[in-house]
């Protein structure tokens, strides 16, 4: 794995055991990627972290999920 993505690696393990107040993906690395489509550091989109502060944990949870994928920490399920 990247070291980069270690720290969100491991906010990720926290984040799915949760049963509720779902962790923010935020691993203080808030800069946008040049085209402005997610977070360099928590692969999270512009409308997700305005939402974040607001949402249920299901929203939450389903966040994490996309943010997995976009990082690379996990690969979409086969077809």
């Amino acid at each position: 794995m990247s070291r980069s993505l270690a720290p969100l690696a491991e906010k990720a393990r926290a984040a799915l055991a949760a049963v509720d107040n779902v962790p923010s993906p935020c691993i203080s690395v808030c800069r946008m990627t040049p085209d402005r489509s997610v977070c360099e550091g928590c692969f999270r989109t512009l409308d997700e972290l305005r939402a974040w502060s607001g949402a249920s944990d299901a929203y939450k949870r389903g966040v994490w999920q996309q943010v997995l994928l976009r990082s690379g920490l996990v690969q979409p399920d086969p077809v």
